[in-house]
């Protein structure tokens, strides 16, 4: 088990935010997939919120939620959603929740929450992705008939076992042995100094030898030294002269300790255990405790087609053996063979056996990247016959709409890098160096965390060490629910400097004229020709000279109203014309476009982009009640308009979510109303609600909306008296051509002066930067910094 650390110092009444992000390949066992979250933050938070979205294109059979963060009360923090390729789970715990569960106190909570999955599996031979010339190839079946098997238990019971490790073991043991189909055989070995059978030979599992066998392992006592070598030769022994046509055979070893009796040079010991087995069956072995020597255990097994697994002492350690067992219990396959002709640099691709309920994964280069030569193949023994999956590469999927850039490349340097240090710890001399410096190389180039590599938590450039705000001169203190932010000009357009700061995906239409026609807008991608006015202003960041506004930056980031009517209805007359502010003021104002009018209304909204290695987040204004796209995601027909309301540096009234032509989700301050086709639900209560594609779940002060592979989470904020709504986008899409202010990503900039004028670098363009505020609404409660 892995632990990394890290800290930094906070200054009083700051907010801070930890992003951690990493990649995980999640390993089937017992017929499911298991992500653990544990949570122990040492005190009840106001605002703890554990989100899990699982996307998988096969289909999701079922979802469940399990550990001590689901016990009690905390069962009611837990909203469950499934939705054929798309589930979620919601993990939003009260204060009062925090402190009532099994593992729960006065301290808040202290425990985990599993979720488990598996997915719907139609295809025999299993789910196949290609990618950017790389193939992941995932085998799990569950319908054939399971293999009779022959299992010796090999347990040890040295002094060092004595307590609660062996009251333990004994537990495991018989549940175990109750386990066992009456056509199984299986043997009992236990030893300290010396070595004890229970039979000598292998036995049937049948009631009278079970209930024998089990008084057998309720006497089990502790004492004495630690004969590995003996116990282990012996169980070799009784499987290999206890052939049977037809079985799969396992040898199984759990110790806590190094060899002291007997042989105990750990090398003789492996060379003799794998001349024993002369590779007839896999050897598993489970090191109880810290003090086992694991890498020898490890090693043996590996050598012997095995894998090695610890055993962690604690109150559970009983249903940890049971678990082990239970993923070995049911051989369905054995001799696995993985044939994929058309690929090269394959990461591990024969298999001694295949359990039901777990998976192989196979990684691999497509050679030059053609899938028409590309045919995978398992060839296997089910009992006494020999069985092929195959099929023909038209079924094996090559679309990319659901994966990642790269990640199928990650997953095979992921899995060559694991077996290379498998292999690495086998070997010796210049073959070992050999091994090592590749799975090096890998690690740095994929920057994986491993033994040979280090993490490293580097502090951002030019953060401050003293990261509380001062008050501004004359001892002013600023605004309740602001947070300090920069503005920066040039004499750059507008157009230069907003594509400087990364803003390429601002979208607006209209004004509040256009609120009549917001329900069922569609917009379309086409372009169309504006009338751009320009004038001497503060253009976005503030601007200190002449500049030109370019009409493309509209076309980019504007909806286009003129392709875009209501569901049933024609849409409005369009005309368009942008106007600079030539008025002197420190802001970035875009104003709103007109609709056939103008209006008198003069409303700023303040948006803020989140920035990378500054303290400091940059912001721009919006003048008027204008319709922004916050959001639109070409490859799902998928589009987020949002209405800005009139309250100076306020939000949104009403926030639209649209998929394709007919499903469409409407947020204003008062209701929902989610329409598929011609048929309208307004939501009402707290319960899931799934219509069509959409899920939505209202919560106090926020609502989800979770449609194909997008989360958005729609915050409800209190100002003054008045209501409005701010949408963050929680689970981004896969795609990586997103557009709209909530698919930025965050925009790196460096200070190149601090005086008055300050000014800032962004792309390589110096800018003129002054100091302000912004309310941060993309979090429960906006920030009060004094």
């Amino acid at each position: 088990m892995e632990e990394f650390k890290t800290s930094v110092t906070v200054a009083a009444h700051k907010k801070i935010t930890f992003e951690l992000t990493y990649e995980e390949l999640l390993k089937r066992t017992h017929g499911k997939y298991e992500l653990l979250i544990h949570a122990q933050p040492m005190q009840p938070v106001k605002d703890f919120k554990v989100d899990v979205y699982i996307h998988e294109k096969a289909g999701i059979s079922y979802i469940g939620v399990k550990g001590g963060l689901s016990t009690k009360a905390l069962a009611n923090a837990i909203t469950k959603t499934l939705a054929d390729k798309q589930a979620w789970v919601y993990f939003y715990p009260t204060e009062d929740q925090q402190r009532a569960c099994d593992s729960c106190g006065e301290q808040g909570m202290n425990g985990d929450l599993v979720i488990s999955y598996d997915v719907n599996r139609d295809n025999g031979l299993g789910d196949i992705k290609t990618s950017d010339g790389y193939f992941v190839h995932h085998f799990a079946l569950s319908n054939l008939a399971r293999i009779p098997k022959n299992v010796v238990f090999v347990t040890d019971k040295s002094g060092s076992m004595s307590g609660r490790k062996i009251q333990q073991t004994r537990t495991a043991l018989i549940h175990i042995l109750n386990d066992l189909a009456e056509d199984d055989f299986f043997g009992i070995i236990t030893f300290h100094s010396k070595i004890f059978f229970w039979k000598r030979e292998l036995v049937q599992a049948t009631s009278l030898n079970l209930q024998g066998a089990k008084q057998f392992a309720q006497d089990i006592s502790a004492q004495g030294g630690t004969n590995i070598n003996s116990a282990l030769l012996e169980g070799a022994r009784m499987l290999n002269v206890n052939p049977r046509e037809g079985s799969a055979s396992i040898l199984i070893l759990l110790t806590d300790g190094e060899p002291t009796s007997g042989v105990t040079n750990i090398e003789k010991i492996q060379t003799n255990v794998r001349q024993a087995i002369a590779g007839a069956f896999p050897l598993y072995c489970l090191g109880f405790g810290f003090d086992v020597n694991f890498e020898f255990l490890e090693k043996m097994s590996l050598k012997n087609s095995g894998v090695a697994r610890r055993i962690y002492e604690d109150s559970d350690a009983d249903l940890q053996l049971k678990g082990f067992y239970e993923e070995v219990a049911t051989p369905l396959l054995k001799d696995v063979i993985m044939v994929y002709a058309g690929a090269t640099n394959l990461t591990q691709t024969n298999f001694s056996q295949y359990y039901n309920g777990s998976e192989l994964v196979v990684a691999g280069e497509l050679i030059d990247n053609n899938i028409e030569t590309f045919v995978p193949q398992v060839v296997a023994i089910s009992s006494n016959r020999k069985v092929i999956f195959s099929q023909k590469n038209d079924s094996v999927d090559t679309s990319t709409g659901t994966v990642n850039g790269g990640l199928l490349q990650r997953v095979w340097a992921y899995l060559t890098v694991k077996q290379l240090l498998e292999k690495e710890l086998l070997l010796s001399g210049p073959e070992k160096v050999k091994v090592k410096s590749e799975a090096l190389e890998l690690s740095l180039k994929y920057s994986f965390v491993t033994p040979l590599t280090s993490m490293v938590v580097t502090k951002p450039q030019g953060e401050n060490t003293d990261v509380l705000n001062k008050p501004s001169a004359g001892g002013k203190k600023q605004p309740e629910g602001h947070v300090t932010s920069t503005y920066r000009s040039s004499g750059a357009s507008q157009h230069d400097l907003l594509s400087a700061i990364g803003c390429d995906d601002l979208d607006m239409i209209g004004e509040p004229e256009c609120g009549a026609y917001f329900k069922g807008f569609y917009p379309t991608l086409r372009r169309r020709e504006k009338k751009i006015k320009s004038g001497r202003g503060w253009l976005p960041m503030a601007f200190d000279g002449p500049g030109n506004m370019d009409s493309s930056f509209f076309d980019h980031y504007m909806l286009n109203l003129e392709n875009a009517g209501h569901v049933g209805r024609p849409h409005p007359p369009f005309s368009s014309s942008i106007n600079i502010d030539s008025s002197t003021t420190h802001s970035v104002d875009i104003l709103q476009r007109t609709v056939g009018m103008t209006t008198s209304v003069r409303v700023s909204h303040r948006l803020l982009l989140k920035t990378e290695n500054t303290s400091l987040p940059l912001c721009f204004n919006v003048i008027g009640a204008v319709i922004l796209k916050p959001l639109h995601h070409p490859n799902k027909e998928l589009y987020v308009n949002g209405q800005l309301d009139s309250i100076k540096n306020g939000g949104f009234s009403m926030i639209a979510i649209h998929l394709n032509a007919d499903q469409h989700v409407e947020v204003n301050t008062e209701v929902i109303n989610i329409q598929q086709g011609q048929s309208t639900t307004r939501y009402i209560g707290q319960d899931p609600i799934t219509v069509g594609s959409f899920t939505v779940i209202q919560r106090d002060k926020e609502i989800d909306v979770a449609v194909e592979d997008v989360r958005l989470v729609i915050y409800v904020h209190e100002k003054n008296g008045n209501t409005f709504l701010w949408p963050v986008l929680r689970q981004k899409p896969f795609a990586n051509n997103t557009e709209g202010i909530l698919a930025l990503k965050p925009r790196d900039y460096e200070e190149v002066q601090q005086q008055s004028d300050a000014k800032l670098k962004i792309k390589n363009r110096e800018i003129s930067v002054s100091s302000s505020t912004a309310a941060d609404y993309s979090i429960t409660n906006p920030l009060t910094v004094p």
